[in-house]
């Protein structure tokens, strides 16, 4: 790394010559092996880049020169060239976040890890710097082909071209995927630009066949200059990012580094909006990357670094349960079908897709669009099932509200990934849905917390056809098999008070939100330990708010909810509504997680911190017990 070690921040690439940026191009490529095999992260994105950061930092001045990268997962090279080459800790407690961080440097701008927006704070800082007087300032907004599939997206360009005087530099990264392969017809396109010979090209060969016809040949040659325009649609249609009065620059090779900086160079120089549009390889240089189908390792665990291959194989995680039992009610069910936005594979769907690929939907990056076509779907009479990150329905509430929920129609939310999910930091815990759902009139909310619940539960919603429904588990591996040892109304009875019946008063009833139940059946068995008596439920459907709830609140002396959603409007919020509603004046104490940015790190790290385990749950209502002095002597 004799290299990569001299390189403390961007200008320190100045001095390199072009034999020397190739071999740092190598050793960048090298280090991300090593490094992130030991760790995890996001591999084949960066792996892909490599050039492209380096020519963008060789061309513009950050931070001066505001660099802004959609999603950030490509984001690592920055950070190498940025002065942040300690990935030991990479996503982990105390270590690098595995997006841009504005906490850990100047040049880090934005910190979204959502897809489609970065065009959107390129025209505000860009409409800024020209409020401002900074007009020497562009703004290099660095956004993948599949990113372009989302529609906030598109609403900046329109809003982008308008503005024909702002250095707005749009580094479109094409490598023909977001996860998996990019699909639709912005795909198609941008397909065709890659694909094609290039109007430079053509003119080029016209210009010197044309010139040596006798007489009419330069006539011609003008004649073929003067309809550059209509050529250009038929030679390689980059027309329709001109007609919204953006100058376009490309394809360019993503991995010349001399080609890269003198079309950013270009751009940088034009004074207004310029799309310069780059074809990368994901993965490009490590082998295992490239010969991966699926998502070219975009992102990996820990692995070995000559093979690709998992350093330890991991039980059976709650993502591929749901995957299994697609494909099983698919079978069952001709109307049953599938949608994705662009994560086929990461919530499970692959399979599902690979038997009925005519049941199969990946609307691209476009979540209010998988929504509003749900509906459009159950209109029509077929039920489908659309599976998303949780964190990521935020952006579809109000298709949820009213398309899907207005019209009382069939549509079953599957949300992957609810609850704090850890490493990829603040924006990727799925913290939010049970909150924002309850608002929603009619609509039905799942919380399995096993496998089996999973596949009941699934079952249970997509039966539902008066109303949206919703099944959410969080990540990672699924853990063992929680029993139920009786049932009060819907609700499952996971633990009885010592030496009674599911009815006999006790001190305290746990309501056991999901993937809560071993936690929560931990805290009841120290209780018990500290002669505090209790009753575990788990509601399975957490909204409505099951009828049986507050008669059986009523025989116990305190009530407390246990939920990985943020405490603010979440299941504790509706239960405590339903025991109003229902006159049972028992005190309620909700747990769940703070409204707060979880910083990075594991999932268990950040339930510990949050005070979501056996230990703390149990400590925290023996207080409350105490305090009341209700506990049996």
């Amino acid at each position: 790394m004799a290299l990569l070690t001299r390189i403390r921040g961007p200008r320190d690439l100045d001095r390199l010559t072009p034999a020397q940026l190739s071999a740092l191009a190598e050793e960048i490529r090298g280090f991300l092996v090593e490094e992130v095999s030991k760790t995890g992260g996001h591999l084949g994105p960066n792996l892909g880049v490599v050039e492209l950061t380096l020519a963008m930092h060789r061309v513009f001045d950050s931070p001066r020169d505001r660099i802004l990268f959609d999603t950030g997962h490509q984001s690592y090279v920055h950070k190498l060239l940025t002065g942040r080459q300690d990935f030991s800790r990479l996503k982990m407690k105390g270590g690098l976040s595995g997006y841009p961080s504005r906490s850990e440097s100047e040049h880090d701008v934005i910190e979204n890890s959502h897809a489609s927006t970065v065009l959107g704070y390129a025209d505000g800082l860009a409409k800024a710097n020209k409020i401002q007087g900074h007009k020497d300032r562009p703004v290099v907004a660095v956004i993948g082909d599949g990113a372009l599939t989302g529609g906030m997206a598109w609403e900046a360009l329109n809003n982008i071209a308008d503005s024909r005087d702002l250095p707005i530099v749009i580094v479109v990264n094409d490598n023909e995927r977001s996860y998996s392969p990019t699909i639709g017809g912005l795909a198609n396109h941008l397909s065709t630009l890659r694909t094609t010979q290039g109007y430079e090209r053509f003119l080029s060969w016209g210009k010197d066949a044309l010139q040596r016809t006798p007489v009419v040949g330069q006539a011609m040659f003008d004649t073929l200059h003067g309809a550059k325009k209509g050529l250009k649609d038929f030679i390689a249609p980059q027309g329709m990012f001109e007609d919204l009065g953006l100058k376009y620059i490309g394809p360019i090779d993503g991995h010349d580094l001399q080609a890269l900086e003198s079309a950013f160079t270009k751009a940088r120089g034009f004074g207004g909006p310029v799309i310069v549009h780059c074809i990368t390889e994901k993965g490009r240089g490590y082998h295992a990357a490239e010969n991966n189908d699926e998502d070219r390792f975009h992102a990996v665990g820990v692995i070995h670094p000559d093979t690709g291959l998992p350093v330890k194989t991991s039980g059976k995680d709650w993502t591929s349960v749901f995957g299994e039992e697609m494909v099983a009610l698919g079978r069952e069910r001709r109307d049953l079908v599938a949608i994705t936005a662009a994560m086929l594979h990461p919530v499970g769907l692959a399979p599902f897709a690979k038997a009925y690929p005519e049941r199969t939907f990946d609307v691209g990056i476009a979540e209010q669009h998988a929504a509003v076509c749900a509906a459009g779907l159950a209109t029509n009479g077929l039920h489908p099932v659309v599976a998303v990150y949780a964190t990521f329905l935020n952006r579809a509430f109000d298709q949820v509200l009213m398309d899907v929920a207005l019209h009382r129609l069939g549509v079953t939310f599957v949300l992957d990934r609810a609850g704090v999910t850890g490493t990829d930091g603040a924006s990727h815990n799925g913290m939010w849905d049970m909150s924002i759902l309850q608002v929603v009139p009619g609509l039905r909310l799942a919380a399995p917390r096993d496998a089996e619940q999973v596949r009941l539960q699934l079952r249970e919603a997509v039966e539902v056809t008066d109303a949206p429904t919703v099944v959410r588990y969080s990540k990672g591996n699924v853990g063992p098999a929680v029993p139920a040892v009786g049932q009060v109304g819907g609700m499952d009875v996971l633990r009885r008070s010592e030496g009674g019946s599911a009815d006999e008063a006790a001190d305290v009833l746990i309501v056991s939100v999901g993937a809560m139940a071993p936690i929560c059946l931990e805290a009841a068995e120290l209780l018990a330990g500290r002669g505090v008596t209790s009753t575990v439920v788990d509601p399975r459907w957490v909204k409505p708010v099951d009828a049986a709830l507050p008669g059986l609140a009523a025989q116990h002396r305190l009530v407390v909810t246990v939920e990985d959603n943020g405490r603010a409007g979440g299941v504790g919020s509706a239960i405590a509504q339903a025991l109003r509603d229902a006159d049972v004046d028992v005190p309620l104490r909700d747990f769940g997680i703070p409204q707060e940015f979880l910083d990075h790190a594991s999932r268990a790290e950040i339930m510990a911190e949050i005070g979501l385990t056996g230990p703390a749950v149990a400590e925290k209502i023996e207080a409350l017990v105490s305090a009341r002095s209700f506990a049996r002597s």
